[in-house]
C-alpha cells in the first residue's frame, strides 16, 4: 500500500500521454501510481500520510539544467552587487562589506554588472583605498570577466609588464597601467591561484544552495565541474536533498573515462558522464565570438578560448569513450563551429544516443537553426539571461542579429530539444522567474512590456517542459525524472497557483508552497520538514 498519496489536486504531469491527474501515491522514494482520487485513494491504509492539496498545482520538480552550484552556495553570503544601480551603490556595498570582513579574508562573488550604471568598466583605484585589508576578486555577473584590487594584483604577481593568456585578457589602460579587469582564461588562471575555501565552509555553502534551490522547486541540477568531494561528503551523510548531474572538464575526459570504468556513473544522487567545455566568452564581456563586429565596437569579434584543433580532439575523443559533451558556446561563430564539429564526430564516431549539447546557445546565425533539431544537439539555455541582456543586447548586436538571440520558439518549431537552466550564479535559480522569461520576454528595466523580440515567446507548457522532461533527457535522466510517471522518482513541486492557468505575467509572484524529493518534503514555506 502507499505511504503517502495527495488528492484533490490539479497535477501537470509532464507525461503527453496523460497530461493531467488528480492524486498520486508514493511508495519509498518512487511513485507507485497516479490518476483520478477515487483509483488513488483506494491504496491506502491505516499507515498512509493522506493529504488533500485542496486544488493546488503540482508539477514535477523542477530541472536546474546549467549551474555552477556550489559557488553560488558561495555568494549567496558574499558582497551582493548585482542590482547595485549606480557606481557609488557599488562602492558603498564593497565598503560596507570590507569593514565587517576580517583582514586578510579574500572578497570574491560580487556578480557585479557595469551595464547598470551606463557601461564604464570599474578599475582597481575605485577599491583599492576602501579595501586596504582584504585582497578582492569580484566577478561580473556572467562569470567571464572579474575585478581585483591591487592587494590580489600583487598576490597575483601581476604587473604591467605581465602579458596576457592565450583566450583571456589582462585589462590595460591607454598608458600600460593595470586597470584591474581580468576577462575569461585570465581570470580563471588567476581564480585557481586563490586559497581554497575550508572543508567547513564549502560543506555549508552547498548546504545553503541546496535550502535555497529547494525553496524555489529546484529537486535535480546539472553542475557544471568541481566541488565532488563535498558533494560525497554529503552523501555519505544522507544530507543530500537535491539530485546531481556533475559534468567534469572536457580536457580530462580520459580521468573520468576511468573512473566510471572504476566506480560507476554513480546513483540517484550524484551522477557523472559529462564532460563541460567552453569555446568562447561572453556577450556582456565582449569575449562572445561572432561571425561579424560588435555593433558597438567594430574592431571586435570576440575569441575562442581554445584553439579550433583541441577543441575537436577533445570532443572526439571523449565521444568516442562513450561520454556526453555539453560545450559553452555564445557566439554565432562559436556556435557554428560546435555544430559542424558535432556533425563531424557523429559521422566519423558512428551513430548512437550521444545527446550532444550547446550551452547557452544565445546567438544563432538563421541558417544554424534548423541543425539542432536535425542534428539532435540539445540547446541548454538560460531564459532569464533574456529579459537581462535584453535590456542592451541590441546595441551590442544590431537590430538584424538580435532577432535570432535567445531564439526559444524558433529551435522548438525546428524539433530541436531544448533544456532550460538557470547558470546560477549568473542568474537567479528561480524556475518561476525562467517560465516569466520564456513566456513575456519583458526585459528586467520594464522597457519591453510587450516583449523584447516578442516573436521568440513560448507557451507555459513549453517551458514548463524545457525545466522539466527535456532537462531529465539532457543528462539521460527521462527514464527515471522529469515526469509524474508510475514507477519513477518521487520528485515534485507544489504551487500555490496553476500557472497554466493565469496570465504568464502573473508567473514571476507565484510561490512555491512546498518540494518534495524522493517522496521526502525538503521544503515547506510555512518553515516546517518531514
Amino acid at each position: 500500500m502507499a505511504e503517502t498519496i495527495i488528492h484533490n489536486a490539479k497535477i501537470w504531469t509532464g507525461n503527453p500521454d496523460e497530461k493531467f491527474a488528480e492524486a498520486m501515491a508514493v511508495k519509498g522514494d518512487t511513485i507507485m501510481a497516479i490518476g483520478s482520487n477515487e483509483d488513488i485513494l483506494e491504496l491506502k491504509s491505516e499507515n498512509t500520510n493522506v493529504i488533500d492539496l485542496e486544488e493546488k498545482f503540482v508539477t514535477p520538480g523542477f530541472i536546474d539544467s546549467h549551474l555552477h552550484f556550489i559557488t553560488g552556495g558561495f555568494n549567496l553570503t558574499s558582497v551582493q552587487l548585482r542590482d547595485a544601480a549606480s557606481k557609488e551603490e557599488f562602492l558603498s556595498r564593497i565598503k560596507e562589506y570590507a569593514a565587517n570582513t576580517e583582514p586578510g579574508t579574500w572578497i570574491l562573488g560580487g556578480d557585479w554588472d557595469h551595464k547598470n550604471w551606463g557601461g564604464e568598466l570599474p578599475a582597481k583605484e575605485w577599491i583599492d583605498s576602501i579595501t586596504p585589508n582584504n585582497p578582492v576578486f569580484i566577478s561580473r555577473l556572467d562569470g567571464h570577466m572579474a575585478l581585483a584590487n591591487s592587494l590580489a594584483l600583487d598576490f597575483f604577481e601581476i604587473n604591467k609588464n605581465t602579458e596576457s593568456i592565450d583566450g583571456g585578457l589582462i585589462s590595460k589602460d591607454e598608458k600600460g597601467e593595470l586597470t584591474g579587469i581580468l576577462k575569461d582564461n585570465a581570470m580563471y588562471h588567476y581564480l585557481d591561484k586563490i586559497p581554497a575555501a575550508s572543508e567547513k565552509s564549502t560543506d555549508q555553502a552547498l548546504k545553503n544552495a541546496m535550502n535555497y534551490v529547494a525553496s524555489n522547486g529546484v529537486t535535480s541540477v546539472h553542475h557544471m565541474i568541481g566541488y565532488m568531494d563535498a558533494l560525497q561528503r554529503a552523501r555519505k551523510k544522507n544530507e543530500l536533498i537535491t539530485r546531481f548531474y556533475v559534468a567534469y572538464p572536457l580536457n580530462e575526459w580520459n580521468k573520468l573515462k576511468q573512473k566510471i570504468e572504476k566506480e560507476g556513473y554513480g546513483d540517484n544522487w550524484i551522477k557523472i558522464g559529462g564532460l563541460k567545455g567552453f569555446i568562447d566568452g561572453s556577450l556582456g564581456s565582449h569575449t562572445a565570438a561572432f561571425m561579424e563586429s560588435y555593433t558597438d565596437k567594430p574592431s571586435d569579434r570576440g575569441f575562442f578560448v581554445e584553439s579550433r584543433e583541441d577543441m575537436y580532439k577533445w570532443i572526439k575523443d571523449a565521444d568516442n569513450a562513450d561520454l556526453q559533451i555539453m560545450i559553452h558556446a555564445i557566439g554565432d561563430s562559436a556556435i557554428h563551429f560546435l555544430l559542424n564539429t558535432y556533425e563531424k564526430v557523429g559521422i566519423e564516431n558512428g551513430e548512437r544516443d550521444r545527446r550532444f549539447r550547446i550551452e547557452h546557445a544565445q546567438h544563432l546565425a538563421k541558417d544554424d537553426i534548423p541543425r539542432f533539431g536535425k542534428l539532435e544537439v540539445i540547446a541548454s539555455m538560460q531564459p532569464y539571461h533574456a529579459i537581462d541582456d535584453g535590456r542592451w543586447a541590441e546595441k551590442v548586436v544590431g537590430k538584424e542579429r538580435a532577432k535570432t538571440t535567445y531564439a526559444f520558439k524558433s529551435l522548438m518549431e525546428s524539433d530541436a530539444t531544448v533544456a532550460f537552466g538557470s547558470d546560477w550564479f549568473v542568474a537567479p535559480p528561480v524556475p518561476l522567474y525562467g517560465i516569466y522569461a520564456a513566456t513575456t520576454r519583458r526585459t528586467l528595466d520594464n522597457k519591453n512590456p510587450n516583449g523584447w523580440i516578442p516573436e521568440q515567446k513560448i507557451s507555459v507548457e513549453q517551458a514548463l517542459i524545457a525545466y522539466t522532461r527535456n532537462a531529465a533527457y539532457a543528462s539521460f535522466d527521462d527514464n527515471i525524472k522529469g515526469s509524474l510517471e508510475e514507477g519513477k522518482l518521487a520528485d515534485f513541486v507544489i504551487l500555490n497557483e496553476n500557472i497554466l492557468e493565469i496570465d504568464p505575467v502573473k508567473i514571476k509572484d507565484v510561490k512555491v508552497l512546498q518540494t518534495y524529493v524522493g517522496g521526502v518534503k525538503v521544503y515547506d514555506i510555512s518553515g516546517t520538514e518531514n
